[in-house]
């Protein structure tokens, strides 16, 4: 489950992200006003859990074009690049 984020803040268009690395994903979702985190919310962190590594976010909730709240959060679910080299768009 998401996290909307602030009652008060602006809605924005939410991003996607899936295909990305987490890297490229937490800036982009960053710079769309919105912040990625793991599904379990009393869970470790998204950097502890892809660190070290190459990681690719494979799902996101909500989906892109959805809106949202400043600073909500954009669930990801993510794996691991077996060679730590992202593959080609």
């Amino acid at each position: 489950m998401s996290w909307l984020g602030p009652s008060t803040a602006d809605e924005v268009t939410v991003p996607d992200v899936v295909g990305l690395t987490v890297a490229e994903a937490r800036t982009v979702a960053w710079e769309a006003g919105v912040v990625i985190a793991a599904a379990d919310p009393d869970g470790p962190p998204v950097a502890a859990l892809t660190w070290p590594g190459v990681w690719m976010v494979t799902a996101q909730n909500p989906g892109p074009g959805s809106r949202m709240r400043r600073l909500g959060s954009l669930v990801i679910e993510f794996r691991e690049v077996a060679d730590g080299t992202p593959p080609s768009p």
